[in-house]
């Protein structure tokens, strides 16, 4: 996602890289890092706190505004700044698209109207009351502003009263962006940035590996293709072991941790007694412990499932 480690080793790396022909680009990947820096803080909370009771809504509440905000702040540099100046730049280009599929990535999650995943902060009734997954609906009696419960008691301490005066049966985070189906958007983004991460990196370049583990997840948790899912993960790991190029010990590294992902996502939906049987399959830790370093040149790198 956005806020994933490799993508910020990228931002910070293409940032410096540029920073001499570029700085006006360089000073806008480095603001873009800032933001994915504090955005992957948020999206780990929001992760954690899924399930919340009724004392944690209204931080749910601020933490999904502070994820939206993020994310539209990083599109907005990114649409304005970035992609335009990308033409001359491989890697910073398949970044940039990547980003932009990521950035929609989260408001499909936690803004999309109407709702495709469990994060999300609004769901189909929000358009008569307003809800959070998990808690029992509540709606605001007119002319008193008193939140009230579906059974009719008094909403819990903390729980939603609906959006900021004003917006009217909306999603709470209307206020931050227009509310919409930003499905099919990000899809097509994901789609472009796929297409130019196979046709300009190669198949073990961490970046690459980036672009495909989020598509892999896209498509498991907002499409809700759990097939789709686990062949973009089989097929890139494949693509990993039939890479040549040889990779530097840190892209190695990423390399290594984002196959590993890849491999868990082959499996996800699946029963537990089901075993995969392909070229991808991983090796153990002893093998991996026992590799050569001539092994890390010129080879993909082993998955750690």
């Amino acid at each position: 996602m956005a806020s994933s480690e490799v993508d910020q080793k990228f931002l910070g790396k293409l940032a410096k890289t540029v920073e001499h022909d570029n700085p006006l680009l360089a000073s806008v990947l480095f603001r873009i890092l800032g933001l994915s820096i504090n955005l992957s803080g948020q999206l780990l909370k929001a992760r954690k706190n899924r399930r919340q009771d009724a004392a944690q809504v209204a931080s749910w509440l601020d933490l999904a505004y502070h994820i939206v905000w993020l994310s539209r702040e990083g599109l907005v540099l990114l649409q304005q700044y970035v992609l335009p100046m990308v033409g001359n730049y491989v890697e910073l280009k398949v970044l940039a698209y990547k980003l932009r599929a990521s950035f929609y990535h989260i408001f499909v999650l936690f803004h999309n109207t109407p709702p495709v995943a469990h994060t999300a902060i609004n769901t189909p009734e929000s358009q008569a009351t307003s809800t959070v997954p998990g808690l029992p609906p509540t709606r605001v009696d007119k002319g008193k502003g008193v939140a009230r419960d579906d059974q009719g008691g008094h909403a819990p301490p903390g729980g939603s009263v609906g959006p900021p005066p004003g917006f009217g049966p909306a999603p709470p985070t209307a206020f931050l962006m227009k509310p919409g189906d930003y499905l099919p958007e990000a899809h097509q983004y994901f789609r472009e940035a796929v297409h130019l991460a196979d046709e300009l990196l190669w198949g073990s370049h961490s970046l690459r590996l980036s672009v495909k583990a989020e598509y892999a997840a896209f498509l498991y948790e907002c499409v809700h293709d759990a097939e789709g899912s686990r062949q973009v993960a089989k097929e890139t790991v494949a693509e990993v072991y039939d890479a040549t190029e040889g990779i530097d010990n840190d892209m190695f590294n990423d390399a290594c941790e984002l196959v590993t992902v890849l491999g868990k996502m082959m499996k996800r939906g699946l029963g537990s007694s089901t075993t995969l049987r392909s070229k991808a399959q991983a090796p153990s830790p002893a093998t991996q412990a026992t590799m050569r370093p001539e092994q890390a040149e010129g080879i993909a790198p082993p998955g750690m499932i």
